[in-house]
């Protein structure tokens, strides 16, 4: 087979490599598409990737959950200890020793990949691979910081950053009813918006606030100032979901945080029921990943493209 290798210089080269056999509780995948995220871009060796979809071609001893030909994909977060606290209190999400694609476990970039066949998703008729592949990670934390923000009837949620992850949350969002807001502050996707179902576009947080401001603001934008100036925007008792990530700090007022009894919460792949609607709200063509697709050959174009913020919206390795 033929799996993605980050050099040395850091580019993504297709090379050849050894089918592996599954071990007990894996399934061996066909890949048939491989989403790239811009946390792939973190990676310094290894074997990139963390959104895969494709097929089941062989069975580890034990496996029961899965049958060769599934079509399935499979999210970042795998494996967990088991043992640990927050496995005890059906929380591996926060299990130190997790397992996680393309972290810690083989990446997605590759003709074929191993993965515990309990963490896998069977895929919905009606879904792509290519379209279900971003979904396992962009959908998935897009669908999960908007179902954890509790929405209520009549709330107004605002999309902060509309790129990779925010083209998802905007359709997200429109699917589940509410009035939704787009914040960009590029001018030349605004039609495109609009086409993804946004009630209102605006630039920042202070055209925001004029317009009534969000119960609800999705931080999907890579720029942690984006994320913190829409927060002025936020209505009293307001929910801010943190999803964009970045290292560097989250500067708000507090002033206004205090007064506006306002929440702020980090959010990622929160819970596995959250991932499973939003393939199935895909599946029933209410939210459709915007992609470009590229062969494994073309990995390090579709690397360049989103290292340069070219991508629109979501790059897939089809195999």
């Amino acid at each position: 087979m033929r799996a993605v290798r980050i050099s040395k210089n850091g580019s993504w080269q297709a090379e050849p490599a050894t089918v592996p056999e599954p071990g007990p509780g894996q399934v061996l995948i066909r890949i048939r598409a491989s989403g790239v995220c811009f946390n792939d871009l973190h990676a310094r060796e290894g074997r990139p990737g963390h959104e895969a979809a494709g097929e089941v071609v062989d069975l580890g001893p034990g496996v029961s959950s899965r049958r060769i030909g599934d079509r399935v994909g499979v999210p970042l977060w795998q494996t967990a200890c088991g043992r640990c606290e927050w496995c005890q209190r059906g929380k591996p999400l926060h299990c130190p020793q997790k397992g996680g694609t393309s972290i810690n476990l083989p990446g997605s970039h590759a003709e074929f990949m191993l993965a515990a066949a309990d963490a896998t998703m069977l895929l919905p008729e009606g879904l792509s691979f290519e379209e279900a592949a971003p979904l396992f990670c962009a959908g998935y934390a897009a669908y999960s910081g908007l179902c954890s923000a509790k929405p209520k009837p009549g709330d107004r949620v605002a999309v902060a950053g509309i790129g990779g992850l925010g083209h998802l949350a905007v359709q997200y969002a429109k699917a589940a009813g509410l009035f939704v807001i787009a914040v960009t502050g590029s001018a030349d996707k605004i039609s495109l918006i609009r086409g993804l179902g946004a009630d209102e576009i605006v630039r920042n947080g202070k055209e925001l606030q004029a317009i009534g401001g969000a119960d609800i603001i999705l931080g999907t934008s890579g720029s942690i100032d984006a994320q913190a100036d829409a927060f002025e925007g936020i209505r009293p008792e307001g929910r801010m979901m943190v999803m964009g990530l970045g290292t560097a700090p989250l500067p708000l007022p507090v002033n206004a945080l205090i007064m506006k009894r306002a929440s702020i919460i980090g959010s990622q792949h929160n819970d596995r029921r959250h991932l499973h609607d939003a393939l199935a709200l895909a599946a029933r063509g209410r939210v459709k990943p915007m992609i470009e697709t590229y062969s494994l050959a073309e990995a390090e174009k579709a690397r360049e493209r989103l290292a340069s913020r070219r991508t629109r919206f979501r790059a897939v390795i089809v195999m």
